[in-house]
């Protein structure tokens, strides 16, 4: 095999905890620590979709390797099985998340889809705490998996298990209202169950869910991780070789794999992440300042707030309240959201988050507009709530833009300048 196609060696990085790395540094550095030997300061970029296999016994023995979960010996054979670029991105997201192993995907839900595969094979039941991200809540809620589910609040997952219960699915901070979950308190409740955590929203600069009993933590790598809205890319990390092995052959039979470009791409934005993470998060803590005391605004979503966090998750499992956030606003109206959005000139009129531009969008007409309208209401997704992913902009121009937009929502109410 050649040198750039050589599996990552363990990063010395990864266990920062430990050697006493700080995240900034191991976003930086992460999936790179072989570029001197390798004479390179950029990752090498490897396009190939199949690899010269001169020796038939090796590439019996590597395709033997990688079916069973493993790494290539020898020849990677085809960019389904391996790919070295991806590999990169992949031992880069495990050191920042302080797991042994990532494993990446073409996208979020694939990722989501093949831990769902994957637990199929311990159990025919999982137990789902809501709100989810509307594809999650969409694709458990439609059996199309053969799995039973349980959806219940996160004071019910002891009583939700069951005795065929292979996976708790969490989402903290929770899509669209921003809800906090104890990962430690649900993975207790578990009793043993393996928990899976997806943390996009807080990205493993503010949470790292298996330092709290987590067995998996997923993110939607398309969001912060790449961070400038040009990649789909989802990621699973462990510490738990049996659910790796799992998770890699699932990836190898159904072809949900990460295309090298978009891997390429993820690794760079991750270099970036601790920078941009900060700079959101200061400017969405000023925006929710200015939401709370607007007219048109009847409330504001957001882990930073005090009744936001009634188990004290801020500071002890989650590091900062993040960049995204949530309002509702002040109206019957059910065309002031559209009205909000269509007048806004500098944020962007979109789904997805944690890109380097804000985005606004409606989470009951769109991320979860396939959820049942029952489950929306009963989880606070109103016809009123408006999902603002802050980004790295300067924080008195997002506010002058959002201003227009509430204006333009409700008319009839007054309208606050920036102090």
């Amino acid at each position: 095999m050649s040198p750039y196609n050589k599996p990552p060696s363990a990063s010395p990085l990864r266990h920062h905890a430990a050697d006493g790395a700080h995240a900034d540094t191991i976003a930086v550095h992460a999936g790179r620590e072989d570029f001197v030997a390798l004479g390179v300061h950029a990752p090498p970029l490897d396009f190939s979709s199949t690899y010269p296999v001169p020796d038939l016994d090796a590439g019996m023995a590597s395709i033997d390797a990688m079916v069973a979960g493993g790494l290539p010996i020898g020849s990677a054979v085809y960019s389904r099985l391996y790919n070295p670029t991806v590999a990169r991105a992949e031992s880069a997201i495990a050191a920042l998340e302080g797991a042994n192993a990532t494993v990446a995907f073409a996208s979020g839900m694939a990722a989501y889809t093949a831990a769902l595969l994957a637990a199929r094979a311990r159990g025919s039941h999982v137990v789902a705490v809501r709100p989810l991200y509307g594809s999650a809540d969409h694709l458990l809620a439609s059996g199309m998996l053969g799995l039973r589910v349980t959806f219940t609040e996160p004071d019910g997952v002891r009583d939700a298990c069951e005795a065929d219960t292979a996976l708790v699915l969490i989402e903290t901070p929770a899509n669209p209202t921003l809800q906090l979950v104890d990962i430690a308190d649900i993975v207790a409740q578990a009793n043993g169950i393996p928990v899976m955590v997806d943390a996009t929203f807080a990205t493993p600069i503010l949470l790292r869910p298996l330092e709290h009993g987590a067995t998996l933590v997923l993110h939607s790598a398309t969001k912060a991780l790449a961070g400038h809205g040009d990649v789909l890319a989802g990621v699973i990390s462990t510490n738990d070789d049996t659910w790796l092995t799992a998770l890699r052959q699932v990836r190898l039979l159904t072809g949900g794999v990460l295309h090298p470009m978009a891997a390429f791409l993820l690794h760079r934005g991750i270099a970036t992440l601790p920078l941009r993470v900060a700079r959101a998060q200061s400017n969405a803590q000023r925006i929710v300042e200015l939401l709370l005391r607007h007219d048109a605004v009847a409330a504001v979503h957001y882990p930073g707030l005090a009744n936001s966090d009634p188990r004290g998750v801020l500071g002890r499992e989650l590091l900062g309240p993040g960049s995204t956030l949530a309002f509702e606003l002040k109206s019957d109206d059910e065309h002031a959201p559209s009205r909000c959005m269509a007048a806004l000139r500098l944020i962007t009129p979109a789904v997805s988050l944690g890109s380097t531009d804000s985005l606004i969008q409606h989470p009951a007409s769109l991320t979860h507009r396939v959820v049942d309208p029952d489950v929306r209401t009963a989880h606070g997704i109103s016809q009123q709530l408006l999902r603002l992913s802050v980004g790295v902009e300067r924080v008195d121009d997002i506010w002058q833009d959002l201003e227009l937009g509430l204006a333009a929502a409700v008319p009839h109410l007054t309208h606050h300048a920036m102090p």
